[in-house]
């Protein structure tokens, strides 16, 4: 498959999965059970397929947020909860956010076809699971019953297999998790601002960073990426493509197309809870 056609595919697909991380669904769900907390929420919720793991688990899957922020947040929950629980508050979660945002996508029939294109890509993905610890949790639920969960379900697969490909990538690269954030600021795509504040980086470890990338040649004077900093973070980029292509190669060119035309009502109207 083209590196190219899958990244479009999986941009498209992406905010299906990505608004359970910001709807009120979620948020209500995790209260349930006791966990209030929005981050301890998040972490437990995505990390709850590989198990009761502990914070160094987590803080090496998720590769870029602060290291204190992962441990304050997975210290004690699954003393507190259950993983199956959180994956099944998340299901439920899911479930409402999509029936509330997109209950039109549901009625039309189409996501039914839709999700049987995810879903034999993300069966694919399946047997590419080594060196891919986020995913093979992921890999290793059940199957739901509903097109529209079916759909999201797929989808999360794919976004797992491509994250945990582009933690491989930085790793080869040889960023840490901090490095990786101001890289992806200075290209442009995200303010530093905004990085900061959501993977919680002290100001401190961020300018440490970057004086890190200015020594390694990345950065200029200026904190603009370098030459250097442009070739290897286009390197970055192109070996993400490239390590999450494979599972398309299912649906093929023309099954790519036809997933993101039937997707992207559902994923506009998903879009909706990012604000």
């Amino acid at each position: 498959m083209d590196p190219t056609i899958a990244r479009e595919t999986w941009r498209t697909l992406e905010p299906v999965h990505g608004a359970i991380y910001f709807v009120p669904e979620a948020r209500e769900e995790y209260a349930s059970l006791g966990v209030r907390d929005r981050m301890r929420g998040y972490f437990a919720s995505r990390s709850a397929p590989m198990g009761a793991v502990q914070a160094e688990v987590v803080i090496a899957t998720f590769f870029n947020f602060d290291p204190d922020l992962v441990r304050s947040s997975v210290d004690g929950v699954w003393e507190q909860v259950t993983p199956a629980s959180m994956l099944a508050a998340r299901l439920r979660a899911a479930d409402r956010m999509i029936r509330r945002l997109a209950p039109d996508a549901i009625a039309a029939g189409d996501i039914a076809e839709a999700s049987e294109l995810a879903r034999a890509a993300a069966i694919a993905a399946c047997e590419r699971p080594e060196g891919r610890p986020l995913f093979a949790g992921h890999a290793s639920l059940d199957w739901p019953d509903e097109p529209h969960l079916v759909l999201w379900h797929a989808q999360t697969l794919l976004r797992e297999f491509r994250g945990d490909g582009h933690v491989v990538a930085l790793a080869v690269e040889g960023l840490d998790g901090c490095e990786a954030l101001v890289t992806h600021a200075a290209a442009g795509d995200v303010s530093a601002e905004i990085l900061r504040a959501t993977r919680q980086r002290s100001g401190d470890d961020w300018l440490a960073a970057e004086e890190r990338l200015r020594s390694k040649g990345w950065l200029d004077p200026d904190l603009a990426l370098t030459d250097l900093g442009r070739e290897r973070r286009a390197w970055i980029e192109q070996r993400t493509d490239e390590l999450a292509a494979a599972p398309y190669d299912a649906i093929g060119v023309d099954g790519c197309e036809r997933l993101r035309e039937l997707v992207r009502p559902v994923s506009r109207a998903m879009s909706a809870a990012f604000g």
